[in-house]
């Protein structure tokens, strides 16, 4: 790496804009803003989106099929782009930018490029040749049982038309770190809206020209990830950060994110894993495990992605500057900021999930081939769910702490431990709750949920030990606030609940307006607590 003085970094041509963004006072609260709003609009295109497939396909053979054919290439995606690589690529780059410049930063782009692009052009060709084993080894009841055949070689034909999307969507993660890293939030955060519109119109208009229909999704997965590559291209070109990919393994940014990613793979990715071995034993119960844990899972991920992940995307390079640049106090103050703002919304997200777990689902999902039992089944999956949902954001922010000061290596160890528990708790939940009332996805949904408490708690704890985090005064008073808060609002949507408890049987209209009153009123109930109790938006705002 190049290195040059201050008064050389400054003379070198940095992208428009980029030298008003490194405030942290205006940049947490501002990023944060604008990847959440460009997020919501994305994860609500994404339950639109699930609408349609649900009218589509039911939670039958089909629905199962194209689920797996869809989760294998997004499983590898979160390794080769907003996991393990991301969390990996951004502290290097930070630090080649504080020390080098941007000169330094291309150099690296250049190389990252190269390396990223040679690994997933091999590993795409290997997914497509070997769709069966890979199949095999995601939907291992479907290959190893024998009895449904039909399912697993529609799976199988679907995932070699799916699996290049990994290749494709982990290259625009890079492009999308790239941007993140220079505090270009908002188009990275708008991408994945692209797929959802791609994906309602193979859904809605050419699922007619396909037999069978749910084909029409598995390429549109494919032209949805050409469309998110294509779009970012020119915002890389407009920032002067667009790579020439050059293939040199021995570049020492290359190697030392290959040192960091090794072990990240497994620290950033435990949810991931965790999921996929929820497919692979779903795969042993009753037809439609798969897709009722994909419904309950999708709404589990609505505050996830829209608020946990936009806290993590916009803290990550400014912790990673913070560390590069020798502030421990900033630091601390930027973690202790980002655990008290997804707790705000992590605790009431969780409480409503809980509580309209099966009147949600039948408002958004419950159309076309979905019946009640459908609803009924996926409920119990996503209640199970709520109970992670704080420790899954909190993972989402806590990971930070270790990857901004490069220290894979931790949470790996903490990763590994919650995957055994994980393995454990499904043994304990699956089997008996399969056995005595079918409801085996559920037990798998509540395993995922004491992993991730499990995990959130080791990452937590060796922060704290370690002096990287203390927890700023007054968390004693905003959690009794939150607690509260939360009660006031439970109340008042079990009350609407006991005046209101035939979803099954109104109209979409009805069901629509009437859930967005319950939202409302819930809400209101939460907010008008907190402004009670003397909690004011100030409270939040980043300061140095």
């Amino acid at each position: 790496m190049a290195l040059s003085t201050p008064e050389q970094r400054n003379s070198e041509q940095l992208p428009p804009g980029s030298e008003k963004k490194d405030s942290p006072r205006r940049g947490l609260l501002h990023g944060t803003s604008v990847v959440g709003s460009a997020t919501m609009l994305s994860r609500f295109m994404g339950l639109a989106r699930d609408v349609v497939f649900a009218r589509l396909t039911g939670a039958g053979d089909a629905a199962d099929a194209f689920f797996v054919a869809f989760k294998i290439p997004n499983f590898f995606r979160r390794l080769f782009a907003e996991g393990a690589f991301a969390q990996a690529f951004v502290p290097v780059l930070a630090e080649y930018r504080q020390k080098g410049g941007i000169a330094a930063v291309r150099e690296l782009n250049d190389r990252v490029a190269g390396a990223l692009g040679g690994t997933l052009l091999l590993v795409t060709l290997f997914g497509v040749l070997c769709a069966p084993l890979v199949t095999g080894l995601f939907a291992f009841g479907w290959w190893w049982g024998g009895d449904e055949p039909q399912k697993f070689a529609l799976a199988t034909e679907m995932l070699r038309i799916t699996f290049p999307y990994l290749m494709l969507i982990s290259l625009t993660g890079f492009a999308g770190a790239v941007l993140n890293s220079f505090d270009r939030f908002a188009i990275p955060a708008l991408t994945p809206v692209l797929l959802n519109l791609v994906l309602i119109g193979a859904a809605t208009i050419a699922a007619g020209w396909f037999e069978p229909s749910v084909m029409a999704l598995a390429w549109g997965v494919l032209v949805a990830g050409v469309v998110q590559l294509l779009f970012q291209i020119p915002f890389l070109i407009g920032q002067g950060l667009l790579p020439r990919p050059r293939w040199d393994w021995q570049y020492p940014g290359v190697r030392k994110i290959l040192r960091l990613m090794a072990p990240a793979i497994f620290g950033v990715s435990v949810t991931q894993i965790s999921l996929v071995l929820d497919t692979v034993l779903a795969s042993f119960l009753p037809t439609g495990s798969v897709t009722w844990l994909y419904f309950s899972d999708r709404l589990t991920e609505l505050p996830l992605g829209v608020f946990g992940v936009a806290v993590a995307t916009v803290i990550l390079p400014n912790l990673s500057r913070q560390h590069a640049g020798g502030d421990p106090r900033l630091f601390r103050h930027t973690l202790d900021w980002a655990l008290r703002s997804v707790t705000l919304i992590a605790l009431p997200a969780a409480v409503a999930l809980f509580v309209l777990a099966e009147p949600l689902l039948t408002v958004l999902f419950q159309y076309g081939k979905m019946t009640p039992r459908d609803m009924e089944m996926a409920a119990w999956s996503l209640r199970a769910y709520t109970f992670g949902l704080l420790s899954f954001m909190l993972i989402k922010v806590l990971a930070p702490g270790y990857f901004a000061r490069q220290d894979t290596a931790t949470p790996v160890k903490f990763g590994l431990i919650a995957i055994a528990s994980k393995m454990v708790l499904s043994l304990l939940f699956v089997i008996p709750l399969n056995h005595y009332f079918q409801l085996g996805h559920m037990g798998l949904a509540a395993a995922t949920a004491g992993q991730a408490a499990i995990n959130a708690w080791l990452l937590y704890r060796g922060l704290r030990q370690g002096g990287v985090y203390t927890p700023e005064a007054g968390w004693g008073g905003y959690l009794l606030r939150l607690l509260l808060a939360n009660l006031t609002m439970a109340a008042v949507l079990l009350a609407f609940l006991h005046y209101w408890p035939q979803w099954h049987e109104w109209p979409w209209w009805q069901r629509v307006w009437r859930m967005g009153t319950l939202v409302a009123a819930g809400g209101a109930a939460y907010g008008l607590t907190l402004l009670a109790s003397g909690l004011r938006p100030r409270h939040f705002r980043a300061t140095s």
